[in-house]
């Protein structure tokens, strides 16, 4: 029996610093993040684009790392919460985030964050309805989301210069 397992050569951009690997064509993206970067705070939970653990950016659009292969982002710029983190650009919703202890266990924090900031990204100031909506696809067991709506809604207000 011949092995079907076959390697492709991907160039991209993650965090800002330029890649050149070789991997399995049926790699993950979010295996290949963790097992071959070593960037390890996108999380693996469901492996089935369900519980949002892995969410991450890929050409500025937030994507599930389990249901993207790596071969797919060849020429592609992805942003882990490593890079979403180091950049500042999660500062004050990360500080909202321990403020309204919307994190507990943790598990559920970085794909959080990284879909909470689609949303920021967006004109206007969402409602807790458009909050809870977007950030359905995470998973959260620990907290009941109420922290969460509050600290995402916090951070909206507060960037848009409304009241809290």
């Amino acid at each position: 029996m011949s092995d079907m397992s076959m390697d492709i050569d991907i160039a991209l951009t993650v965090n800002g610093e330029r890649i050149v690997e070789r991997v399995e064509a049926r790699k993950s993206l979010v295996d290949f993040v963790r097992d071959d970067l070593g960037l390890t705070g996108s999380h693996v939970g469901c492996e089935h684009g369900v519980c949002g653990a892995c969410t991450m950016r890929v050409d500025g659009v937030i994507v599930r790392g389990c249901l993207m292969l790596a071969a797919q982002c060849d020429g592609a710029v992805v942003e882990t919460i490593e890079g979403l983190s180091d950049s500042g650009e999660l500062a004050d919703l990360q500080a909202a985030f321990e403020q309204r202890n919307a994190l507990q266990c943790g598990f559920c924090t970085p794909g959080m964050l990284t879909a909470a900031q689609d949303l920021l990204n967006r004109d206007g100031v969402p409602s807790r309805e458009e909050i809870r909506e977007h950030i359905s696809g995470n998973f959260c067991r620990c907290t009941g989301f109420h922290a969460i709506v509050d600290a995402v809604e916090s951070v909206a207000k507060a960037r848009h210069g409304a009241k809290p």
